[in-house]
Order: structure tokens, then C-alpha cells, then sequence
């Protein structure tokens, strides 16, 4: 299912919604994660003329990374002590290639910790085995500010997305406002185009403004991890990392980011984004540890309800106010904004 390249196998008042808000935060008891994004600018673009992608009409925030095996491990022991809807795989424990999660437990007492895997940490490394409703899941547990309880609506389904329990079909879009919250979404999967800009934008540099690699070139990258430019995770003749885990920790190629300074966009894992392809699949876009392409015009569609180990995700969010809008929101309209971002 992949194009472009060719794979190495097969009614409520403010007042209200802030107070909803502040109980959603209340009942997080475990250390809240932090993910860096990076923002993405220069709203208005026009489409790549070759793929047809990558015109946004705002300004986003976008992970700077994949979310990570650490990041994860965290929304698991904050929802998953029974774990309803499956977010964790046996195979994220099991599949030494990638394997960076332990599940200890039963039942209704489930409890997670990252591995060591071949003596690695795995922390920093991105997350494997997810599906597309995994990534919506996580997206939802961020914009309702990281609570912890079981898989319902204050936690995991509803708020980015209205899942309700599903765990197949396409027939779930971004939510415009959180229900949790009454706010905008602040957390969710990026879509296609966003997706596209981060990776392969860059303002003036040719005639189109887009490169091929989103490691800012027109060349193919070589696979050498370090601090050598135009490096990425992906298979030439050999695996980046010689042997298993295959996955690298975020920004292990340090001078390899995106014009907006995103990371492995290229390489290390495929990335779900929102696309619907053929009224059955999601798109993924990025290449992995174990294909042998990487070049902008590569999509990837799956079933939204799958996933292995060269799968992942890195999520999108709303942008920081520029310093102007802080100047404009001085005085009590500051004290207004500041009020409602303590629901997000």
C-alpha cells in the first residue's frame, strides 16, 4: 500500500467550561510529559507542485520528535490498568527489533515500564506498534490534559477525536472544540498537509520551496548516525544502527532536521497522519528503519486499526501567541487568555 518507493517486504458558559477544565487536571496524578514542538510558520503557502501537498492557510505547532517509547509508557500507566481498547501491543515488549515497553500486572492492575533493550535505554526512541486509534487516543489524553483513570471520554475517547469506543473505521474527524473543555483542540494528529509542510517546506530555497528529503536536500540522505548533515534512519545495503533495536533516539542525527527543525521525518518510523485514502485507510508518510526510500513523493496507507513495527507517530498542536498578540493581550484580555489555557 505504499507509492512512490518500493518496500523490502509486503450549551455551557466559559466560566463552566474552565471549571470542567481545572477537575479534567485535577484528576492527573502522575507527572505530566512535556513534548518540544517546533513552530511552522509562513501561513499561505502554496502546494508543492510536484505531490500537490503541503499548502496550509495558519500557523501550527508540530513535534519536534516522534512521540517516544517514554512518552508512551506514560499515557499507558495514566489510562491502560485495564486497558480497554488495546493501546498496548504484546509485540511493544517482544519484538527485540523494537521492543521498548514492559507490561507487569493483570487486569485492572496493569502497570508499564520502559525497557532495556540489548542494553539500551529506549526511552527516547519512537514509539512502534501503534495504530492510527492509538495516536488518536494519546491526542485525546493530551488535550484533556493528561488524566489518568480508565479508557471514557475524560480520558482517551473523546476530546481531539470522538472515538466512543471504536477501534476501526475512517469515519472520525478532528474536532473543531474539545467537549472535555469547551476550548479549541489543542492536541491531534497532524493532518497530511501539515504533515507535508514541516517536513519538506523551506521559504526561497528553489523555485517551488520544497525539498525532496526533508533533511533540507534535493539528495538522497546517507544512514550514518551522528552529527553529519543529510543522515537519516533507513535501510542502504544495512541497517543504520548495524544491529537490533533498529529504532535511534530522537534527533540522533543531529544535523539532519527540517528547515522549521523537526527530526526523523525521514526514516526511523513510518508517521500516521489525518488522511482518509480510498474511503478504507490512513495515510503514513516518512519511510522507516526497514525501506529503502524516503523522498517526498512517498505515500503510505494502512488500516487505521493496525500496526507494527514500523509505525509510529509525532503529534501537532496550537501555536505559542506571537510577541505582537502578547502586547495586544495585555491588561485584562491577558488575564482572559491565561484563564483559558488552563484548560488546555
Amino acid at each position: 500500500m505504499v507509492s512512490g518507493g518500493r518496500s523490502k517486504h509486503g450549551g455551557i458558559n466559559d466560566g463552566d467550561h474552565i471549571l470542567a477544565g481545572l477537575a479534567l487536571a485535577a484528576t492527573a496524578t502522575q507527572a505530566a510529559i512535556s513534548i518540544e514542538t517546533v513552530s511552522v510558520g509562513d501561513w499561505g503557502n502554496a502546494a508543492d507542485p510536484t505531490t500537490g501537498y503541503g499548502a496550509v492557510g495558519y500557523s501550527y505547532n508540530i513535534g519536534k520528535y516522534e512521540v517516544t517509547i517514554g512518552q508512551y509508557t506514560a499515557f499507558l500507566n495514566a489510562v491502560a490498568a485495564t486497558d480497554t481498547y488495546s493501546l498496548y501491543n504484546t509485540s511493544m515488549g517482544t519484538d527485540l527489533n523494537v521492543a521498548g515497553i514492559s507490561r507487569s500486572g493483570s487486569p485492572g492492575s496493569y502497570t508499564y515500564a520502559v525497557k532495556v533493550n540489548a542494553g539500551q535505554d529506549m526511552t527516547n526512541r519512537p514509539i512502534t506498534y501503534v495504530s492510527w486509534f492509538d495516536a488518536a487516543r494519546f491526542s485525546n489524553w493530551m488535550a484533556n490534559g493528561q488524566t489518568t483513570g480508565a479508557q471514557g471520554n475524560a480520558t482517551t475517547e473523546n476530546g481531539a477525536y470522538t472515538l466512543n469506543g471504536a477501534t476501526s473505521g475512517v469515519g472520525f474527524t478532528k474536532n473543531v472544540t474539545n467537549p472535555n473543555t469547551g476550548q479549541v483542540v489543542n492536541w491531534w494528529i497532524p493532518s497530511e498537509n501539515e504533515w507535508y509542510k514541516a517536513a519538506y517546506y523551506s521559504p526561497g530555497v528553489s523555485t517551488d520551496s520544497y525539498w525532496l528529503y526533508p533533511t533540507q536536500s534535493d539528495s538522497a540522505p546517507e544512514n550514518t548516525i551522528g552529527s553529519g548533515a543529510n543522515q537519516a534512519n533507513y535501510w542502504i545495503g544495512g541497517y543504520s544502527t548495524g544491529s537490533a533495536p533498529y529504532i535511534t533516539n530522537g534527533g540522533a542525527y543531529s544535523a539532519s532536521g527540517s528547515h522549521y527543525g523537526t527530526f526523523d521525518q525521514g526514516g526511523n518510523v513510518w508517521e500516521w497522519n489525518d488522511a482518509v485514502i480510498s474511503g478504507y485507510y490512513r495515510g503514513l508518510r516518512g519511510g522507516c528503519w526497514d525501506y529503502g526510500s524516503l523522498q517526498s513523493s512517498l505515500r503510505n496507507n494502512y488500516s487505521p486499526g493496525f500496526g507494527d513495527s514500523t509505525m509510529g507517530f509525532r503529534v501537532a498542536s496550537v501555536p505559542e501567541p506571537s510577541a505582537a498578540v502578547l502586547v495586544m493581550l495585555s491588561g485584562a484580555g491577558w488575564l482572559v487568555w491565561k484563564r483559558r489555557r488552563v484548560t488546555l
